[in-house]
C-alpha cells in the first residue's frame, strides 16, 4: 500500500486529474440507492494521496491551485456519477429540451465541482504530512458543502454526509449536528485509511483508522439507544396518500383535466383494508391539476362530493394571485387545504423554486426568452416564489400544525422552519408535509435520493414526515427516521397510515441549527493547525 500511495502522489497533469475524476465517481456509490460506504472511503483515501502530491515541496500559496484542480476534478466526477439521472428530465419534452441535456448532465456537475475545488484548496493551505491533514480535508470539504447548499440558491443534493445519513443507526446524530455535521464526520471516517499507507510511525499509521472505527461504533451505539421503541401515533388521524402515477408528459395537458380529477377521486374513495379505519385526511401530490383549481368551482364541487363528511384534502396545486387590470397574474406552486364543502381554507406558496425547472434566473430570463426558451414547467413567465417572510405553518383541521414543503424544498437542512428557530411558537409544528412530483426522473436513483434526503429532515427536526409523490416514492416516516409505510415507485396506488407523533421538546438541531457544525469546523481547523508539520 505505501508503494501505491507513492505512485498516486507522483501523478501529474491529466493523469492526476483523471484519477481524481474516477475516484470522485466511485464515491457516488456511497449515495442512495447503493449506500456502499467503503466506496467513499476509497474515494477520499485517493483524494488524500493526490493532495499529498499536489502539495509536496510547495509553499502554501503555490499549492492552492494544484489542490483546487484536484478537488474540482474529484467533485466533477462525484457529481456526474451521482446526478446523471437529471438527464431524464430533458427527455420528457425531447423536441424542446434535448439540446440542453449535456448542460444538465455535464455542465451542472462541472460547475458545482468548483465548490469541491475551493474545499480542497483550503485543505491544501493547511496540509501536512501527518494525520492532521485528515482534519484539514474535513474542514475544507465541510465548508465547501455548506457553501454549495447556500450560494446561488443552493443545491445540497447528495452532500457527503448522506453517506452516513441513510443508515438508521448512524443518522440519529443528525438530531444534534444536521447534514453538514454528518458531512464532517463522513470525511473524518472515510479519509482516515489514507494514513495506513503514509504514516511514519505506528501511531500515525494506525491511529486515524482506529479512531474512525471507534467513532463509527460509537455513532451506531448511540443511534441504537436513541431509537428505542416505535413512536406513538397521533390519536384520531388516519392519512391516505394518493399516488396516481401520472406520466409527466400527460400531467400538464389541459385536455386531460377531467380524467386526472376522476383518477384522484377514485383512488381517494377506495375502501380501506378490512378492519382499518376510514381516512380522516387525504393527501394529493405536487401540482395535481393541469388547471387552476381555485378558479374552477365545478372541479371543487366534484372534489367536495368525493370527500366523506369531516374529511379534508391537502393537495399540491398551481395558484394565481389577483392581478391588477392589464397585468399578468403571478402563478405560485402551492399546497392547498380543501374542506368537505369544497372551500379552500389555507394555502402555502413554495418559497425555494427550482432554477430552470420552475423559473429562469433573473439575469438570464430576458435573454433566454428572447431566444424562445423557457423553464421545464410550462407556466407563462414561470412560477413566482412565495414570500420567505410570509412563510408559515399550514393549518389543517384535525392535524397538528403542518410544516409544508414542496418538491426539493425538503432537501435543505435548517430551512424547514426558518422562522420557528428565531421565535419559537407556543404551538409548534407536528409534522413535515412534502408533496412532490418525481415523474420527471423515472425509475432512476433520483426519486430514491430525494426520499433519503427528505427522511433526514425528520431526524434533524424531530418531526414525522409525510411524503406524497405522483409516481412515488410516497412514505410516512417517524421522527427517528423509521419508514412506517411506503409505496413502490412507478405504481398507481394509495397508502393508508397513522401519523407518528413528534418528539416532545424537539431536537438540538431544531433549536440551534448548524451551531454544532460550526463548532466541528472550528475543531477541524484547530486540529489541522496544531498538528501541522511541513508537507
Amino acid at each position: 500500500m505505501p508503494r501505491l500511495a507513492a505512485r498516486v502522489a507522483r501523478l501529474t497533469g491529466w493523469r492526476r486529474l483523471g484519477l481524481a475524476w474516477v475516484a470522485g465517481a466511485l464515491g457516488a456509490l456511497a449515495m442512495p440507492p447503493y449506500g456502499w460506504l467503503p466506496a467513499l472511503a476509497v474515494a477520499l483515501t485517493v483524494a488524500v494521496w493526490l493532495i499529498d502530491g499536489a502539495a509536496a515541496d510547495r509553499s502554501a500559496a503555490r499549492r492552492a491551485w494544484p489542490c483546487f484542480l484536484v478537488g474540482w476534478a474529484w467533485g466533477f466526477g462525484y457529481l456526474t456519477a451521482g446526478l446523471w439521472w437529471l438527464g431524464s428530465a430533458f427527455l420528457v419534452e425531447a423536441d424542446e429540451f434535448l439540446w440542453a441535456l449535456p448542460l444538465g448532465v455535464i455542465g451542472l456537475p462541472f460547475g458545482l465541482g468548483l465548490f469541491y475545488g475551493a474545499g480542497f484548496s483550503a485543505a491544501g493551505l493547511l496540509w501536512s504530512r501527518g494525520p492532521a491533514r485528515i482534519a484539514a480535508l474535513a474542514f475544507g470539504i465541510g465548508g465547501a458543502e455548506w457553501l454549495r447548499g447556500h450560494l446561488f440558491t443552493g443545491f445540497p443534493w447528495n452532500a457527503l454526509g448522506l453517506a452516513l445519513g441513510q443508515n438508521l443507526w448512524l443518522m440519529q446524530i443528525a438530531a444534534a449536528i444536521g447534514l453538514y455535521g454528518l458531512t464532517v464526520l463522513a470525511v473524518l471516517v472515510c479519509a482516515a485509511p489514507a494514513t495506513l499507507a503514509t504514516g511514519r510511525v505506528p501511531r500515525e499509521r494506525y491511529g486515524p483508522s482506529a479512531a474512525a472505527a471507534i467513532l463509527l461504533a460509537a455513532l451506531a451505539l448511540y443511534g441504537a439507544e436513541r431509537l428505542g421503541p416505535a413512536d406513538l401515533s397521533v390519536t384520531g388521524v388516519r392519512l391516505r396518500l394518493v399516488q396516481p402515477n401520472l406520466p409527466q408528459d400527460a400531467k400538464f395537458r389541459p385536455e386531460n383535466r377531467e380524467d386526472i380529477v376522476d383518477r384522484y377521486i377514485e383512488l381517494s374513495r377506495r375502501p380501506p383494508a378490512s378492519g382499518e379505519p376510514e381516512p380522516t385526511h387525504i393527501v394529493w401530490p405536487e401540482s395535481a391539476f393541469p388547471f387552476l383549481i381555485q378558479r374552477d368551482p365545478d372541479a371543487l364541487a366534484r372534489i367536495a362530493a368525493g370527500l366523506a363528511p369531516g374529511q379534508h384534502l391537502v393537495t399540491g396545486a398551481a395558484r394565481a394571485d389577483a392581478a391588477l387590470p392589464g397585468e399578468r397574474p403571478r402563478i405560485f406552486n402551492a399546497v392547498m387545504v380543501i374542506g368537505a364543502d369544497g372551500t379552500i381554507t389555507d394555502t402555502y406558496d413554495k418559497v425555494h423554486l427550482v432554477p430552470f425547472g420552475e423559473y429562469l434566473p433573473g439575469p438570464l430570463d430576458g435573454i433566454l426568452r428572447a431566444l424562445g426558451l423557457r423553464q421545464f414547467v410550462a407556466i407563462p413567465g414561470g412560477f413566482s416564489a412565495g414570500s420567505l417572510a410570509g412563510q408559515r405553518i399550514l393549518a389543517v383541521p384535525g392535524l397538528p400544525p403542518v410544516a409544508a414543503t414542496i418538491c426539493y424544498e425538503a432537501i435543505f437542512p435548517g430551512a424547514i422552519l426558518p422562522a420557528g428557530r428565531a421565535a419559537p411558537s407556543a404551538d409548534p409544528p407536528g409534522l413535515i408535509l412534502n408533496v412532490t412530483n418525481d415523474a420527471w426522473f423515472g425509475d432512476t436513483p433520483g426519486p430514491r435520493q430525494h426520499l433519503a434526503q427528505a427522511r433526514l429532515r425528520a431526524v434533524e427536526e424531530g418531526l414525522p414526515l409525510v411524503r406524497d409523490a405522483n409516481t412515488g416514492i410516497s412514505a410516512v416516516i417517524d421522527p427517528h427516521g423509521r419508514i412506517t409505510a411506503r409505496t413502490p415507485l412507478d405504481t398507481e396506488t394509495w397508502l393508508d397510515a397513522d401519523l407518528p407523533a413528534r418528539i416532545v421538546g424537539g431536537t438540538l438541531y431544531g433549536q440551534f441549527g448548524d451551531a454544532a457544525f460550526v463548532l466541528m469546523l472550528a475543531a477541524c481547523l484547530g486540529g489541522a493547525v496544531v498538528g501541522r508539520r511541513p508537507a
